[in-house]
């Protein structure tokens, strides 16, 4: 499959972009004041449509509008009945469906599948105005409001859905995304070149089922189905193979000697001199092979059944992420199979320019009138300057979705924005509130070679140790927070995306420069964890890292004149955390006076690979087989409560719970008034109200202690991403970091 794309700006002959419409029509109304008899497409979200290119959908229908298409959004529509997807009539096209910037389930529940009480991206911040599994239940709507409509299913549901993937809502592995919502081809990570390509080919004839050579797409076809015959399937499909076993010589037998020729064997005719091939041309041959080689992982009824195999599949699709190097994938269901193409091609530099370069309104569609909406409120001063991300942490979805090679825009094209914010968007008072993305300081970092990034296998760029091939200079960033503070009307710009601190450290001039100008008192920084056996399971830097960036941020603060904190954020009942980890983590927060106020719990989303160690307690870091690593859970609710409360030590609220496991875990020299415990002794007025009781509590796995009857408090939607919550910095990125 070829690695090399036209631009996305390329238009096919004759063809020419439209001018753009104020918005995208919601309504046969605007169709109609339009001129518009039908839509070439149709865009199907479980989000409010705002017009700013944070919202996927908004963005993606820019860019078909600048293909020359007729585009339609339908918005949150209610999936009760087929009726609201007949608003604007049957495409000329496709149906292009998403759940939305989020997937459904995420959106919908917490960490402890509770039902969440709001839902950030509807007006008035109201709940269940999407169903569970949007891409599904939107999906078939279309089909039974137009029998035979072409379906183009995508976004960050049907991406992290692609293949056969563990389901934390209904405990089970569900099967790809394409089997439920019976589309036409589905899209992953951040498709608009693929989107294009179909778009194009769509308009000129072809149809969507028969697109099956497009880079970052899958489909359905018939089992065993192949591109053309010089394919070759590399069966991946089992663990622990054997080798080939030679038989064991006898050394009784008396086999005859052969006589030794003198003048050497005959050489057979027709045989070829031996030539020496260069390591170029092994090099290009090796990759012509890989491109026309299909990995075959374990199907759907193996992964269902079997964890290993799952953790096996999961780890060969992480090593097949590289657009420079990876492969096809199939993976059977039932009587068909799942074909994944490699990833797309990164955008270019000019390519991201020219999608976020498109036409926007830059807010609410005029149908919400004024209506309160939370994650626009959140986002509608704040500016994505990047995608992607090369850390790799493992509970976090970006680099499943958007890859590990970062996408930059051009300062031109970033400034350009600040300036259409100063001059568009309703209440802007001269406060920008990010330039980030994924990472608010991976801006231009790349490998110092494309033939190395192109070839590399590894799951980050910066675990175990930053690679010696990583650019690690932030000096582009610096220029550009410099150049955006000096847009006329700006008054100040924070940094609201995380940042990724071990590699911020190799750069001090960055730090002093953040400190400096770029943080309102408090900056938002995620360690994560503290004990290294947790730490390896994420895939992040020791604390030592952290407090290398501590230190330089705390003496960049003073000389500055400014107090100034960093707020640290940390997983509770992460794969592979014990309760003796959480306790270490409890000391040294209350060593470092830190004191956690919102406190997230590990949720495992689809494809990542914690998820994997969650679900099949191995670990896909390592090669998998069936006597690998076992990985510890933290799955009951106790010590998920447990986990949770020693991050919350100060609160009195926990303070039943720690005392009881202080005890159970040989500790009780923590409870007490000195300086170094984590909990008081219980007032005389506590221990009257306590019933004796002993631990009652059976199973929850190693480590795990003691029982409360009390109900966990009730938990607040939490933003920010990898841990439960809907987004961390801008709605436009998937959960995560």
């Amino acid at each position: 499959m070829s690695s090399a794309a036209p631009p996305i700006s390329q238009l096919p002959e004759g063809v020419f972009a439209r001018k753009p419409v104020p918005f995208l029509p919601m309504s046969r109304a605007e169709m109609d004041q339009l001129g518009w008899d039908e839509c070439d497409v149709i865009l199907v979200t479980g989000d409010c449509y705002i017009d700013h290119p944070s919202f996927g959908m908004a963005l993606i229908g820019r860019v078909l509008e600048a293909q020359g298409l007729r585009v339609g959004i339908i918005a949150q529509p209610d999936w009760q009945s087929a009726d609201a997807f007949r608003e604007l009539g049957k495409p000329r096209l496709f149906f292009g469906v998403t759940a939305g910037n989020m997937d459904s389930m995420i959106n919908r529940y917490t960490a402890d599948k509770k039902p969440r009480s709001d839902d950030a991206y509807t007006p008035h911040g109201v709940s269940g105005k999407r169903p569970d599994r949007a891409v599904t239940i939107y999906s078939q709507r279309c089909r039974e409001a137009y029998p035979g409509v072409q379906i183009m299913i995508g976004g960050i549901e049907a991406s992290l859905r692609r293949i056969a993937q563990y389901d934390y809502w209904s405990d089970t592995v569900r099967q790809s995304a394409l089997v439920y919502a019976k589309a036409d081809i589905l899209l992953f990570g951040n498709a608009e070149r693929a989107l294009v390509e179909v778009a194009q080919r769509a308009a000129a004839g072809e149809k969507l089922r028969d697109m099956r050579d497009i880079r970052g797409t899958a489909f359905i076809a018939n089992k065993g189905w192949r591109p053309d015959v010089d394919w070759v399937e590399e069966d991946s499909s089992t663990v622990d193979t054997p080798g080939r076993v030679d038989a064991h010589i006898d050394p009784y037998a008396m086999e005859p000697e052969v006589p030794k020729q003198i003048n050497g064997p005959a050489i057979p005719e027709g045989t070829q001199p031996i030539r020496l091939i260069s390591k170029a041309e092994r090099v290009r041959a090796k990759l012509e092979a890989r491109g026309k080689t299909v990995v075959r992982i374990p199907s759907y009824e193996m992964v269902a059944h079997d964890p290993v195999l799952y953790a096996h599949a999961s780890r060969v699709l992480h090593l097949e992420s590289n657009p420079g190097n990876a492969r096809a994938l199939v993976q059977q269901h039932g009587e068909r199979d799942i074909w994944i193409n490699p990833p797309p091609i990164p955008l270019t530099t000019p390519e991201m320019d020219y999608v976020f370069g498109q036409y926007y309104a830059r807010n609410p569609h005029p149908s919400y009138a004024s209506a309160h909406i939370p994650a626009w409120e959140m986002i509608r001063f704040s500016i994505n300057i990047m995608r992607g991300c090369f850390g790799g942490c493992t509970f976090c979805s970006i680099t499943e979705h958007e890859g590990r090679i970062i996408q930059s825009r051009s300062e031109e094209s970033i400034l350009n924005e600040i300036e259409e914010i100063r001059d568009k968007t309703k209440g802007f008072k001269g406060h920008i509130t990010d330039l980030g993305g994924p990472t608010a300081n991976m801006y231009r970092l790349a490998c110092k070679d494309t033939k190395i990034e192109s070839a590399c296998r590894r799951l980050s760029c910066v675990y175990p140790g930053i690679c010696e091939n990583l650019n690690t200079d932030h000096s582009s960033l610096v220029q550009l927070y410099r150049k955006a503070r000096a847009v006329p009307g700006v008054k100040k710009i924070t940094i609201g995306s995380g940042l990724r601190y071990d590699i911020a450290v190799r750069s001090p001039e960055y730090i002093k420069e953040l400190v400096t100008h770029h943080v309102s008192g408090y900056l938002k920084i995620a360690p994560e964890h503290t004990e290294e056996n947790v730490l390896s399971k994420m895939m992040k830097p020791g604390v030592d890292t952290f407090e290398a960036f501590r230190k330089l941020f705390d003496r960049f603060s003073k000389q500055a004149g400014k107090q100034q904190y960093l707020i640290p954020y940390f997983i509770a009942a992460h794969p592979g955390t014990t309760d003796e980890d959480m306790l270490n983590l409890a000391i040294w927060l209350k060593k470092n006076n830190f004191r956690p106020d919102q406190v997230q719990a590990f949720t495992p989303t689809p494809m990542a690979m914690a998820t994997t160690m969650w679900h099949t307690r191995r670990n896909p870091l390592k090669k998998v087989g069936r006597n690998s690593e076992i990985v510890d859970n933290v799955r009951d609710a106790y010590r998920r409560k447990l986990h949770k409360a020693f991050l919350r030590y100060h609160d009195p609220k926990h303070w039943t719970i720690l005392r009881e496991a202080l005890v159970n875990m040989g500790r009780p020299d923590l409870i007490g008034g000195a300086a170094h415990c984590l909990v008081p002794h219980p007032t005389a007025e506590e221990r009257a109200q306590q019933a004796p009781r002993g631990n009652a509590r059976g199973g929850g796995g190693p480590g795990s202690v003691g029982r409360i009857a009390a109900p966990a408090p009730p938990r607040k939607p939490n933003l920010r991403g990898g841990k439960g919550g809907p987004i961390k910095g801008s709605p436009s990125k998937p959960r995560g970091r």
